[in-house]
């Protein structure tokens, strides 16, 4: 199945927005900021960005704050190299999975440990 016209768009935007963290964006609040995806609305207008900061919750905020003073030289420099005729407005969320990931793995963990301590019932 071809990719929808907003998946490519999408993907555009996560690249451009990822070498600009690594090249041109020197604010200290994003020095661990990683983009893991872009959502796109069925319209193109508006594009909710998804990311991950290594640290804890303030540094997840700062990041959030970073993002958003930088958002107008990233819609800008978005619209020199997507060529769209309208450049959709960025929305900054913080990527949570990774944490719920790193909450399942501990719970599952637990339960390995604790079905190593009780040996098996006979049925």
């Amino acid at each position: 199945m071809p990719y929808k016209r907003s998946d490519r768009v999408s993907d555009m935007i996560r690249r451009v927005i990822g070498e600009m963290l690594l090249r041109d964006l020197s604010d200290p609040r994003l020095v661990s900021v990683t983009i893991t995806a872009v959502e796109m609305t069925a319209d193109l207008k508006i594009a909710t960005v998804f990311f991950s900061a290594m640290g804890k919750q303030a540094q997840e905020e700062a990041s959030l704050h970073g993002l958003q003073s930088a958002a107008g030289y990233i819609k800008k420099r978005l619209g020199k190299e997507l060529r769209l005729r309208f450049v959709p407005d960025l929305l900054f969320k913080v990527d949570r999975t990774f944490d719920y990931g790193n909450q399942i793995d501990r719970l599952l963990k637990t339960i390995q440990e604790e079905d190593q301590g009780n040996p098996p019932e006979d049925r």
